[in-house]
């Protein structure tokens, strides 16, 4: 896996002083009380090792069980140190994290994926975990472009505030039934995606090529379709002040991809989130499907494994594949913590080889340490062998999103997904779309490099 990752020399990137301005003024660096929690501000201490630790999952009701067991091994390894389980809904995980950093209570060791770790390093409430792992049995064992990605997405290639756990590589899923009916290749080129896309779309019998995402989460899901067939490999022009998402083949490349809208798409699309647009899919007769690992096992219930694969992003005409990054998760320890030393030993558990195995065995995703990357498991799942020989083979180049800015959260989910939907059905040009978008970040990145310095 290739990410590109374009940066000024000027300053690209830098701490997310203005997110974190008004946190400041509102903390104390005062200690926290007996139960061991803090706010952003207290350094904590190394502790005995021993003792009781508190992990916050920021994926709670989903990966409860499989965390529960792995805190069972972890225990059994270590007798000596208690591990108090919490699971928070993924959608109410950031702002549990902010409320605790500025009003106490932080875990010791918690969930910190790459689109949230900007955020929270602002605030002074993540530990730099680079010395730990150099020192660690994990040296080494750990998916290189993952920990690069967590490093780009906290603002500071320099430090590293979270140890990654896996990656849920974006995969289009199709129907080989109805691919083979038709006697259609399997869509692992553009153009095959367009034709089959067409040919497997007949209204009068409510049968579609494609779904695609006009819901919550299309920005992503439209960036990564603009992108790969474009063939750009970077998110920024070579000054790193720029962005290249309104580049004329970027505009090109959407009004191409949201043309497929009611012509072979279901019109529901225009405000399906993932959970309907996956569950759409699984219950009709709907050719493709653009989503993640995640709903690998959906599919699986719904035509077993002989019905449908799924396979990376197709490739371009030169025969490139480029995708736009997927968040990769991982784990952070919290700069408050009164026990770092067994709350890093639980992270370094966590993410070696059977556990970190059996977390993405779990979970369906590809797994960080590169080890239990090679179980046979992964092998047995083919759209998880596939999405990590992709992210490890050199076949793929990454397009990294600017997780760091501080406005990334709002640029592509509260100002863009409802423009998005103008554009998917006609009311908004792709080229008008793409400017505003342009302009937005482009102020967002000056902002960053000028504080940045």
């Amino acid at each position: 896996m290739k990410i590109s990752n374009h940066r000024s020399s000027k300053g690209g990137r830098r701490s997310a002083a203005a997110v974190a301005l008004s946190a400041v003024l509102a903390l104390t660096a005062t200690a926290c009380g007996d139960d061991g929690s803090g706010t952003a501000g207290d350094k904590g201490n190394e502790g005995s090792g021993k003792g009781k630790i508190v992990f916050w999952d920021n994926n709670g009701g989903v990966r409860t069980d499989i965390w529960k067991e792995i805190i069972a091994d972890f225990e059994k390894a270590n007798p000596k140190i208690d591990v108090e389980y919490v699971g928070i809904a993924s959608t109410e995980y950031q702002s549990k994290v902010d409320t605790s950093i500025q009003g106490g209570g932080l875990p010791d060791v918690g969930g910190v994926g790459a689109a949230m770790i900007a955020a929270i390093a602002a605030q002074n409430a993540l530990e730099p975990l680079d010395d730990r792992l150099a020192k660690s049995s994990l040296n080494g064992k750990l998916n290189e472009d993952m920990v690069k990605s967590l490093q780009s997405a906290g603002g500071d290639d320099d430090k590293l505030y979270s140890i990654p756990t896996s990656a849920n590589n974006g995969v289009l899923y199709y129907r080989t039934d109805l691919f083979k009916k038709a006697g259609l290749d399997a869509p692992t080129t553009w153009d095959k995606f367009y034709e089959a896309a067409d040919k497997l779309t007949n209204e009068d019998k409510n049968e579609f090529g494609y779904t695609i995402r006009g819901g919550a989460g299309s920005i992503a899901q439209a960036l990564d379709a603009m992108y790969g067939q474009s063939g750009l490999t970077s998110f920024w022009d070579s000054s790193g002040e720029k962005t290249t998402v309104n580049d004329p083949k970027n505009v090109a490349a959407l009004e191409k991809y949201v043309a497929l809208y009611k012509k072979t798409t279901p019109a529901a699309d225009l405000n399906n989130d993932f959970t309907k647009m996956v569950a759409q899919w699984d219950s009709g007769t709907i050719g493709m499907l653009n989503h993640n690992l995640g709903s690998y096992q959906d599919h699986v219930k719904a035509f077993g494994t002989d019905k449908f694969r799924g396979i990376p992003q197709p490739v371009g005409p030169g025969g490139k594949r480029v995708q736009v990054s997927n968040p990769v998760d991982g784990l952070g320890l919290f700069k408050s913590s009164k026990n770092k030393e067994a709350a890093w030993k639980f992270i370094e558990f966590a993410t070696s080889h059977a556990e970190n195995s059996k977390f993405n065995e779990s979970a369906g995703q590809v797994p960080a340490n590169t080890d239990a990357a090679k179980d046979p498991w992964v092998s047995a799942a083919e759209p998880t062998k596939l999405a990590a020989d992709a992210l490890s083979d050199g076949s793929t180049s990454i397009v990294q999103l600017p997780y760091y800015l501080p406005d990334w959260g709002t640029i592509s989910k509260t100002d863009n997904e409802p423009a998005f939907q103008k554009v998917v059905n006609g009311s908004m040009s792709a080229k008008d779309f793409l400017d505003t978008m342009a302009e937005q970040l482009n102020t967002a990145q000056a902002e960053w490099s000028e504080q940045k310095g």
